[in-house]
């Protein structure tokens, strides 16, 4: 049978309360019983050394070891105490016994409780004044609680068993109610967790009735659930742009192609041309989605030697000139002041740098600029792409890495590209372990800070 973690907590809770109180009834009734017999030996003890005193007492005025005062304490002990005397002279004559009375009081019915003469317990003591032997005195009495005493013990002990039943009862329903409280979290947590696994992606746990243990746990389940969420409408997002951008170039060539079979165009030069652009805009879509895979792969392969960041924004300078001067757009170079080497794939570094400058550069006016800077920063070695351009949305930011993204939703594709190459400079980064950071604002410009670990300091 599966057992339930309620179940399971419930049942050693009761484990656990069963014992403890098992040990401590035990304990008390055990502790109790120890004292309440050391109690009535002591009290016997006293009883005895008060015959023995007055006995001494007698002798030292009379000279004799029996008196009306010692019958009558004799008397007393033995109808109240169930002690019984002989009392022996020097020369081991017996002057005194009660004996008698206790045989007196099993014939009358009245020591119904009382054992047989053979179940007593004897013990004698000497009578001595100045070290000289006037007699002995010899006691019986019984181990086991006679009449008052008994009865007082039971009642001790029906108490202490009533109280372990109370307390256990006590315990079951506080185990109930605990174990109910700690496997409620449990439960909500698993019950949302199967509406995740339904694609219910609105499901949340409401953290405020979960135990503070639970709580922490709680908000990791609603973050992952946000996430997953997220995930899940990129995923949709991706698909149906995923699927736009393939349907314009397919829907346009297979137009081309029809009209050429239908007769309706000549397949001149120039309209073969048309056809073989919108085909080389899908060979370059399934190359940008191979190459974002790449990047995205954990084990992608980094070819990683030491690199010096001025040497780098130094080549993208004379890579990037033309361009810059085509659109009349002036590129600035910020380089250090001393060498700053890092530790990357050179290929990827070019690749993640381009990627942003060319970002930069279709997204800022002519007469404006775009500011490359090399920097260090954090035990990092970076670079920064600032431009003067449009700027982006505070809203866009954070879906920037996103595939096919592009906050602008009426910007075509000649300008706004596909959507994939912040996605694969993000994914480069992270394999380099480094980190991305964008700020911009809108009609001011936007900065792109890229940083690499600093692995290796070389002068």
């Amino acid at each position: 049978m599966r057992k339930t973690l309620r179940s399971r907590i419930l049942l050693y809770f009761l484990m656990v309360s069963l014992l403890g109180i098992l040990f401590t009834s035990f304990s008390i009734f055990w502790g109790f019983q120890d004292h309440f017999y050391n109690y009535l030996q002591e009290g016997r003890e006293k009883n005895i050394n008060l015959i023995k005193e007055e006995i001494l007492k007698e002798f030292k005025q009379t000279g004799s070891l029996q008196s009306d005062q010692v019958l009558s304490m004799l008397h007393d002990q033995a109808m109240t105490e169930n002690l019984y005397y002989e009392i022996y002279n020097s020369d081991g004559k017996m002057l005194i016994e009660t004996i008698t009375m206790k045989k007196m009081m099993e014939n009358m019915g009245e020591g119904a409780r009382q054992n047989s003469e053979g179940d007593y317990n004897t013990d004698t003591y000497r009578l001595s004044i100045d070290n000289g032997n006037i007699g002995s005195i010899r006691v019986y009495y019984q181990d086991e609680l006679l009449n008052e005493d008994f009865s007082f013990f039971q009642t001790v002990k029906r108490y202490i068993y009533a109280a372990a039943f109370f307390t256990l009862i006590l315990s079951a329903c506080f185990s109930i109610l605990f174990s109910k409280r700690l496997s409620t979290g449990f439960n909500k947590l698993s019950v949302a967790v199967q509406d995740l696994q339904k694609h219910k992606w609105n499901t949340r746990l409401n953290v405020e009735e979960l135990t503070e243990e639970m709580q922490p746990l709680g908000f990791s389940f609603n973050n992952l659930a946000s996430s997953l969420s997220k995930e899940e409408n990129l995923r949709k997002q991706f698909t149906a742009d995923l699927a736009h951008e393939l349907r314009t170039p397919l829907a346009t060539l297979r137009s081309q192609m029809e009209a050429f079979q239908d007769g309706i165009w000549e397949p001149t030069p120039e309209r073969l041309q048309q056809s073989h652009n919108e085909l080389m805009r899908l060979v370059r879509l399934v190359n940008e989605l191979e190459k974002l895979l790449a990047a995205e792969n954990p084990q992608i392969k980094l070819n990683k030697i030491d690199l010096e960041a001025n040497k780098i924004v130094n080549i993208l300078e004379e890579l990037f000139a033309p361009s810059f001067h085509e659109k009349v757009v002036k590129l600035q170079i910020l380089n250090a002041e001393e060498e700053l080497w890092f530790h990357a794939d050179p290929d990827r570094v070019i690749q993640i740098l381009t990627n942003i400058i060319h970002n930069a550069l279709q997204h800022t006016s002519p007469n404006k600029r775009v500011i490359i800077s090399v920097l260090q920063r954090n035990g990092h070695i970076g670079f920064s792409v600032a431009d003067e351009g449009v700027g982006i949305k505070k809203e866009d930011l954070p879906y920037l890495f996103e595939r096919f993204y592009r906050g602008d939703k009426s910007r075509n594709r000649k300008t706004g590209g596909i959507g994939i190459g912040l996605s694969i400079v993000n994914a480069l980064v992270n394999a380099h372990g480094g980190e991305i950071n964008v700020e911009s604002e809108i009609n001011a410009g936007t900065t792109v800070t890229v940083l690499f670990p600093n692995n290796k300091d070389k002068k």
